[in-house]
């Protein structure tokens, strides 16, 4: 079998997913493009998904040529060697094109996460009818969407909503990051990018040193994806946050730790949610790419949260909004209102709940139906 993955979103998703698989079938062998959670299930990696790691149309113009030739010889070696089946997880700029021309050569290909084509850029929907036999989709609303587009798909939950607890184990992650049992720690996740290390890091790093001049007590924590080390470490050693704690990843560890997280729009606000942890949602992005994208935008939500509960359950701050006086006061507004907090925490349950759907099974179910046919 072969898969993609890109970036550490993708990598996670695709992890859990092959730990369904190798259950299914223990001699499963598998390998593509993915990362180290890919690797930690036996995935044999020919390129790390790191190298897809670019969002926005200027930052993808810049790596558009190193990318192409990654996916042109990937095609190449898959169609010599067609797998039984290929699995693109997410990056349906990079995966649906691939997807074409493996459907067309017959291989069965499964597309693991919907393209939101209901927030924008509603045409995928098309490309995803060309390219995919079936869809995997991790929200209940998406297969009657796409079955009104004549594309079979299956709800089969978010696998984080199994990974993660129903009760986030708070006291366990404090003792694992060395942080006190008491007092109130915010996390700090820029994003896994670097254009996101670039544009995001550095408000929330400084909307940090503002939180801190207001309450000294206030620790910080701050996962660092792979790679991004050598970005990060400048920024908040500059910052004059004091005692800001770096991580290696471990991000799961800072959210169950925290009361509060500062957090790039993506994935990882729905793990936020997930962890019922109040957040503050940031994005910013290079200004041609958000000229471009806020005109293709459906609905007036960016963050997964809201787009989920269909209500500004959390603040977000996209752009010319995401200053650090702005992130500082929404911050402090969630550390000083302990009823609203408790309020988030149980419709966040509930997003939790509807999300649950024990997915490696439900998805390796429906992947088995693909190869059958």
């Amino acid at each position: 079998m072969a898969m993609v993955a890109g970036e550490a979103s993708g990598d996670l998703l695709a992890g859990l997913l092959l730990a369904g698989l190798r259950q299914r079938w223990p001699s499963l062998r598998a390998g593509g493009i993915g990362g180290p959670r890919m690797a930690a299930q036996g995935f044999d990696a020919w390129w790390p998904s790191d190298r897809l790691a670019v969002r926005g149309y200027v930052e993808v113009l810049r790596h558009y040529r190193g990318i192409s030739r990654i996916r042109e010889a990937l095609a190449q070696r898959l169609l010599q060697d067609p797998p039984e089946a290929f699995i693109g997880v997410d990056a349906p700029d990079f995966n649906l094109g691939l997807e074409a021309r493996l459907k067309s050569a017959g291989v069965p290909t499964v597309h693991f996460v919907c393209p939101s084509v209901w927030a924008w850029r509603g045409s995928r929907v098309r490309r995803l009818a060309d390219s995919a036999d079936h869809v995997l989709c991790l929200f209940p609303f998406e297969p009657p969407l796409l079955s009104g587009h004549g594309v079979a798909a299956t709800y089969v939950g978010h696998p984080l909503a199994d990974a993660i607890p129903l009760e986030p184990p708070r006291a366990a992650a404090r003792a694992a990051l060395g942080l006190p049992q008491t007092g109130r720690v915010v996390a700090l996740l820029p994003g896994s990018r670097r254009s996101e290390i670039q544009y995001i890091a550095p408000s929330l790093l400084q909307a940090a040193r503002l939180m801190q001049q207001r309450d000294r007590e206030l620790r910080f924590v701050l996962p660092v994806a792979p790679g991004l080390r050598p970005l990060v470490e400048p920024l908040a050693a500059s910052s004059g946050v004091e005692g800001l704690q770096l991580l290696d990843g471990r991000s799961h560890e800072a959210l169950a730790a925290c009361d509060l997280t500062l957090i790039a729009s993506g994935t990882a606000t729905l793990e936020a949610a997930l962890f019922k942890r109040p957040m503050v949602i940031a994005y910013r992005m290079h200004p041609l790419t958000w000229m471009l994208m806020k005109r293709m935008a459906y609905q007036p939500w960016f963050g997964l949260p809201n787009i989920l509960a269909r209500d500004f359950l959390v603040p977000e701050l996209i752009q010319e909004a995401c200053t650090p006086h702005a992130l500082a006061d929404a911050g402090m507004a969630w550390l000083d209102d302990a009823a609203r907090v408790v309020a988030l925490a149980e419709r966040f349950t509930d997003i939790h709940l509807q999300l649950r759907r024990d997915t490696a099974r439900c998805a390796t179910d429906a992947i088995a139906q693909v190869l059958g046919r």
